[in-house]
């Protein structure tokens, strides 16, 4: 399970059962931290997860931000919730990346674009995990 974490919308994606593609699953609309965490739970616990990747937000110079601290701390509590174990990816540019992808579609807006920007982030932060990581199991 790949995670694009943020204050309003959280990315989700899932490898396949070899944990060799990621393939965007949704956005998810935060409603707080307790209930952020509940559905993610719930997710990992439907789909049969063993590992979580939190995508690290860094600043571009490879040094933490605010917002890598936050993210840290979210997937501390969601390990402490779930009992499984995470990881982080460096998350520097899969926005961009995921923004160019999107515009390849020419059909989309710049608003339906935005809906799925954090999803399709979330995808590139596992696969780029998966590809480091091939032996990696459902993620």
């Amino acid at each position: 399970m790949g995670i694009d974490f943020g204050g309003k919308r959280i990315g989700i994606a899932f490898s396949d059962l070899s944990g060799t593609i990621a393939t965007g699953f949704e956005v998810y609309q935060s409603r707080g931290r307790e209930k952020d965490l509940e559905h993610l739970a719930l997710l990992a616990k439907q789909k049969e997860v063993v590992k979580v990747v939190f995508g690290l937000p860094l600043n571009a110079d490879g040094s933490e931000s605010q917002l890598s601290l936050l993210t840290q701390a979210f997937a501390s509590d969601f390990a402490n919730k779930t009992n499984l174990p995470v990881d982080f990816e460096d998350e520097r540019f899969t926005s961009l990346d995921a923004d160019e992808i999107l515009k390849q579609s020419k059909e989309l807006s710049w608003q339906e674009r935005k809906k799925l920007l954090d999803m399709v982030a979330a995808e590139i932060i596992l696969q780029n995990y998966l590809d480091k990581n091939k032996r990696s199991k459902k993620l």
